[in-house]
């Protein structure tokens, strides 16, 4: 498995949407140059390695999902270790350093690796190289890249204890040569404006001086344009990583496969639309729709607070610019053979699992491959080789480089650049389709909370979203709109009608659309089981979604069950005007006059007030206000607290507000509010269904 020259270390990953993969790969392909070798499994290929008798040091990377669990690909390894009957001594041999993904904005923030090392420590095993943290809010790289250059130190040493307390320090020549790579930089090209390109990959190419490209009037930063010093200094640019896909045309005859075959997450349902609503006014700030599909003649089945997905494509139009810049307008509808080199330096190189054996290029790019896609470092140092002007290709240098970090998170990140606004900012950059298909990752079906209740509305399921729009600017000189929102609002146009509005004019003669969809079930989001349990919902915007399924299915169980004993139930909402997108004005009014809904308490961020007490704006501030009352909910009466919508501009607000009021009404301190806030989470009575 290994020369004799290298020494083995196990490289463990499990990832969710591939982030966690491509690390392992990118530690996988540096191990080499410090004179190592990776042995690089999935934590799911359980057959592959045995962390009970594994000897050697031991990697691992590890995401997390957006509710706090450890990926899927994790479950098995998860459920082993947390085995109560283990030893805590189990793995007292091993030796470990584990780097963890996540994303500050949701709750458990890198929750999935702090759980597997807690649980690794529990078994006596031991850190060789302290754990990483790293945070997608604001650019994984901040933690991963120098995470990775230490790594290396940390190895050589453990592999230095090994043979010490081997005996082997006689085997001087394999040592000397593994100290001597360590102190190589992993493939690191050295890149001076005077020398050159000093390149392992190739000869050396004379760089012309970036200014002479540029605008003399560019004083400014851009995503073409760097001023002083990183456009004066040499540069430490990642390796290039290796090439491990062909690809072959073939004939235009057969057809593509079915939509279900992408899906390996459950059961595929293709479903009508049967209404489609807009719930704000023209002016409003955001567009926010109403579908209704039709689900009654499927197996699809749904509990109110549950999500689902709904499988969509990239942009008609991005798709066809695309092919264009490619060159490949005309082999749109030619099938696609996708192979794996076999000459590659790829370890473990595999064909993407995504893209199905046999379907035509425009089907890949459609419904295949994320597009928009923020582009990693490796992709960019990798569009590198793909361009010809001179000051261009310094640009791309820069932007992949350590020396360019705060231009990449700048200009790249936080722009949320993709991969045709990197083409046409760069116009000599002319990847190749197999490029495309090794850099970009799995277009991701669209996750959406159930706005109905199958009590209430029994075969149907409705949902509601907002338009997502990305304004022009100067690294994208067009608006855009979602990839799924956008879609969806294209596709419903003609069902359209405004909820307001007397006319219904729904175009009874144009074709039903359909639409793919999968469950997302949700474990803890739901209704109380006891229907006498009180409970508070907080829903600003289109966060209100689940707590209408919650309503409608309250209303229907108090005229189905007349004897029941029914808690009180509290609705928080708030939006930006009262008359533009107050969504779900009359069901509200409706839900309250019936008895179904207790307290409704609304909101308007925007709108002027004549008061002479300033009213609140914002849906925390109007739960402060009502601080008795939801804390004897909550203290009292055993009740649940649900929070849904924007995680960052209100669920860390809300999260604030009822600290405060567990504070003040328990007259305990913060800490010890936290620990009842914590014992809440923990029973599953407060609960959040956020998204950033």
């Amino acid at each position: 498995m290994c020369c004799d020259l290298k020494r083995r270390f196990l490289l463990l990953y499990a990832t969710q949407k591939g982030q966690a993969k491509a690390i392992a790969e990118e530690i996988c392909l540096q191990a080499g140059a410090h004179g190592l070798e990776a042995d690089m499994h999935c934590l799911s290929e359980m057959d592959k390695y045995n962390l009970e008798t594994e000897k050697d040091p031991v990697v691992i990377v590890i995401s997390t999902t957006g509710t706090g669990d450890p990926p899927d690909t994790a479950r098995k390894f998860v459920k082993k270790i947390r085995d109560k009957t283990l030893p805590p001594d189990h793995l007292a041999h091993l030796q470990y350093g584990l780097l963890g993904l996540g994303d500050s904005e949701y709750t458990f923030f890198c929750n999935g690796g702090k759980t597997v090392d807690r649980l690794l420590q529990e078994l006596g095993a031991q850190h060789f190289y302290d754990t990483g943290l790293a945070d997608d809010c604001v650019g994984l790289e901040l933690v991963v890249d120098p995470w990775i250059d230490g790594l290396w130190l940390a190895l050589k040493e453990v592999f230095l204890l090994q043979k010490e307390k081997e005996g082997m320090s006689n085997d001087v020549s394999a040592d000397s040569h593994v100290g001597h790579e360590m102190n190589l930089s992993s493939k690191i090209e050295n890149l001076n404006l005077e020398d050159g390109v000093r390149s392992s990959d190739g000869p050396s190419h004379k760089l012309v001086d970036i200014n002479v490209v540029a605008s003399a009037t560019d004083t400014e930063p851009s995503l073409v344009h760097s001023v002083p010093p990183i456009s004066q200094s040499a540069l430490n640019i990642p390796a290039l990583p290796p090439g491990y896909i062909e690809v072959q045309f073939q004939d235009t005859h057969g057809e593509n496969p079915h939509l279900s075959s992408l899906i390996s997450e459950g059961t595929t349902f293709e479903v009508p639309v049967t209404k489609a609503s807009q719930l704000t006014r023209e002016d409003a700030v955001k567009t926010a729709l109403l579908l209704e599909l039709d689900i009654a003649n499927t197996a699809f089945d749904y509990q109110p607070g549950d999500a689902f997905c709904v499988v969509c494509p990239n942009n008609v139009n991005e798709v066809e610019e695309l092919l264009h810049i490619l060159g490949l307008s005309e082999k749109g509808e030619n099938f696609v053979c996708i192979k794996v080199k076999q000459d590659t330096k790829k370890k473990g190189a595999t064909r993407p699992q995504h893209i199905p054996e046999r379907s035509t290029l425009k089907f890949i790019l459609t419904w295949c491959l994320e597009l928009r896609a923020i582009p990693k470092k490796a992709f960019l140092r990798a569009l590198v080789e793909c361009t010809s002007n001179a000051g261009e290709k310094r640009r791309l240098q820069e932007l992949c480089s350590k020396q360019g970090a705060s231009d990449y998170v700048h200009f790249i990140r936080e722009s949320n650049v993709c991969l045709l606004d990197l083409l046409r900012a760069f116009p000599s950059c002319k990847p190749s389709l197999n490029l495309l298909i090794e850099h970009l990752p799995k277009l991701q079906a669209r996750s959406y909370s159930v706005s109905s209740s199958n009590l209430y509305q029994p075969g149907k399921l409705c949902f509601v979203f907002n338009i997502v729009e990305f304004p022009a600017c100067p690294t994208r000189p067009v608006l855009r709109k979602g990839v799924c929102t956008g879609w969806l609002a294209e596709l419903v146009a003609p069902l359209l009608h405004t909820n307001k509005d007397t006319q219904d004019i729904k175009r009874e003669s144009s074709p039903t659309e359909k639409i793919s969809i999968f469950a997302r079930p949700n474990n803890t989001f739901h209704l109380p089981s006891d229907p006498s349990v009180p409970f508070v919902m907080v829903g600003p915007g289109t966060g209100i979604a689940p707590f209408i399924g919650f309503l409608q299915h309250r209303q229907k169980l108090r005229e189905e069950h007349t004897n029941w004993e029914f808690g009180e139930t509290w609705l928080f909402f708030g939006c930006r005007h009262q008359d533009r997108d107050y969504l779900f004005k009359d069901e509200l009014r409706c839900f309250l006059e019936n008895g179904t809904l207790t307290h409704l308490k609304v909101c308007f961020s925007r709108d002027s007030s004549t008061a002479e007490v300033a009213q609140p704006k914002y849906v925390q501030d109007v739960i402060r206000l009502y601080a008795k009352e939801v804390a004897r909910v909550l203290l009292k009466e055993s009740g649940y607290f649900y929070v849904c919508g924007d995680k960052k501009h209100m669920a860390d607000d809300v999260s604030d507000a009822l600290l405060d009021i567990l504070s003040t009404e328990m007259e305990v301190d913060k800490l010890e509010a936290m620990k009842t806030m914590a014992m809440l989470r923990e029973a599953k009575r407060y609960l959040q269904d956020v998204w950033s």
